[in-house]
């Protein structure tokens, strides 16, 4: 599969703290989770996510995960109309912690995707509701994580396909942090757990479902579908 990895890039160059969990940035544990002889990896920042190299990139992508916080509002509306367009052809995405806010995971779901955050270093319970489902293969029953930003209800997303976990943080909140949708051709899985303070992307479990994520949502081989005038099969 040709993987893209869109990672904002701001906070691992602009925060002693980030930069000290993620020194080569969050992109970089991304790819080494996902790097294997069968798939290629790239990288696109959103300081180079406009040039014609990164277009050619993204229209060759097959599945697209996307990590953004600081400046999702600097994201051209072009491209993310070009990735719109192969979401709903068939490219297959993974939306990230608070990607949930990024301009393309609100268009393909056609609401705010708002909702209760804090940040203060948490426990995060993540219990799994869907142990069959192909993401969670290998997934215990549940997954604690030290210390997470805290995202709760009520998470503004149109109604999932799947959800298949739910997280309680220590505070009292919970959330549907694991969440499928379909979007034309496309699949979609939203991931909530990610902070960029903490080394959630280390975590074996986290790279394990992000690992059965991106299989899942890769493009299924097309069928051609009929649209416009038809003659009739039948004498009317």
């Amino acid at each position: 599969m040709n993987i893209t990895i869109y990672n904002e890039f701001i906070h691992e160059q602009t925060q002693a703290a980030v930069k000290a969990v993620y020194p080569e940035g969050i992109h970089a544990v991304l790819a080494e989770m996902l790097g294997n002889e069968n798939n290629t990896i790239s990288v696109v920042t959103l300081e180079n996510h406009d040039t014609e190299a990164s277009r050619e990139i993204l229209k060759n992508t097959d599945v697209l995960l996307w990590w953004g916080h600081l400046a999702h509002d600097k994201v051209s509306d072009d491209i993310v109309t070009m990735l719109q367009n192969q979401v709903l052809k068939g490219m297959g995405l993974v939306v990230l912690h608070s990607g949930h806010m990024s301009k393309l995971f609100m268009r393909l779901m056609g609401t705010s995707c708002d909702l209760k955050w804090r940040e203060a270093g948490e426990k995060e319970r993540l219990w799994v509701l869907d142990p069959i489902h192909p993401i969670m293969r290998g997934v215990p029953e549940y997954i604690e994580l030290e210390n997470e930003e805290m995202y709760g209800e009520f998470f503004d997303i149109p109604k999932p396909d799947d959800v298949l976990m739910v997280s309680w943080f220590t505070g009292g909140e919970v959330f549907r942090s694991a969440c499928t949708f379909t979007r034309g051709h496309g699949k979609i899985f939203y991931f909530r757990p990610g902070h960029e303070t903490y080394p959630t992307y280390y975590d074996p479990h986290i790279q394990s479902i992000i690992r059965n994520g991106v299989e899942w949502v890769a493009p299924a081989p097309k069928i051609n579908r009929a649209f416009g005038n038809r003659q009739a099969l039948e004498v009317i």
